[in-house]
């Protein structure tokens, strides 16, 4: 049994996880909080559990780890009383590909409190399940055009797990996360462990953007070898582009910043070697909160034409 078993509860009986080769399951893990800008993170796991085969393996005590009162669980109120109350959740789900490959998914709230205890206990579970792998989802807001394609860094302690894709280059320091916290933990236990940041428009970061979630789930798959359903991803992905380019088209100060910002983005992709920006030397580009500010003030104005109308 785990060192920190009351932290959590398992869900008897548990089921056998070893491939049909007889390997372990891969942990995917994708912890809602403070890296899910365009709430990619919260999409991919969504996805992965509600577009295949999911049970429920372990239950964390989510009065141990969330503070509720700096993220309060939402209330439904009916008329004259209170109706309703949603759980803060912190789960393990065992999903079966679509090919049939069993895996695991670490999802829910990101948690406030005890991140040691958390962390070595989700390590513990690693060791239960026989995990021989994890990968970790997180997604950042950048100065990035939602007009090209979403990319990923990848990032992990044994450079070999991400050789072919983009990793963040220079070295820095950022907030932490419990997220990050057990990429670095697993490794430091011998668990081969990677994870990706999808970069999602700074001026969309706030409203779902699926382009980000399809592309943590593009990851996963093509790190993991599992098959992983994205047609629906992919068709919300088209659909949502399409809405924002055409409500863009109507403003031309967001069209030229988006503009700029596109010209830019294309000339750090065609050179850069060693640098640590995705918004290079020339003009400075409008910050996210202004082109979010003018999207809004955009909105807003088409909102009262319609009413006027």
């Amino acid at each position: 049994m785990a060192r920190h078993s009351d932290l959590y509860r398992l869900i008897e009986p548990l089921p056998d996880l070893r491939s049909a080769s007889g390997e372990g399951p891969v942990l995917v893990h994708g912890l809602e909080g403070f890296s899910d800008a365009g709430h990619a993170v919260q999409g991919a796991t969504s996805h992965l559990r509600d577009s295949l085969d999911a049970q429920l393996l372990v239950e964390f005590d989510a009065d141990e780890l969330v503070d509720y009162r700096s993220r309060r669980p939402r209330l439904r109120y009916s008329f004259d009383h209170f109706a309703g109350y949603t759980e803060p959740r912190i789960q393990i789900h065992k999903i079966e590909d679509a090919s049939g490959t069993p895996f695991l998914l670490l999802s829910g709230l990101e948690p406030d409190l005890r991140w040691d205890r958390f962390t070595e206990s989700v390590i513990d579970l690693c060791g239960t399940f026989g995990v021989r792998m994890s990968v970790g989802l997180g997604a950042l807001p950048l100065g990035v055009p939602h007009t090209r394609p979403t990319q990923s860094s990848a990032h992990s302690s044994d450079v070999d797990l991400i050789r072919g894709f983009s990793a963040w280059p220079g070295e820095f320091s950022v907030p932490g996360n419990a997220g990050s916290l057990l990429e670095l933990r697993m490794s430091e236990h011998g668990i081969p462990s990677l994870g990706f940041t999808v970069h999602v428009p700074q001026y969309l970061s706030q409203t779902p953007y699926p382009a980000a979630v399809l592309g943590l789930v593009g990851d996963v798959a093509k790190v993991s070898g599992l098959d992983l359903p994205t047609g629906e991803l992919e068709s919300a992905a088209e659909d949502f582009t399409e809405q924002v380019t055409a409500q863009i088209a109507d403003s031309p100060e967001i069209r030229t910043a988006v503009e700029m910002m596109e010209k830019q983005y294309d000339q750090f992709m065609e050179s850069h070697h060693g640098s640590d920006s995705l918004t290079p030397g020339g003009k400075p580009l409008p910050s996210g909160e202004e082109i979010g500010a003018e999207f809004e003030r955009f909105l807003a104005e088409q909102s009262g034409d319609e009413q006027d109308d």
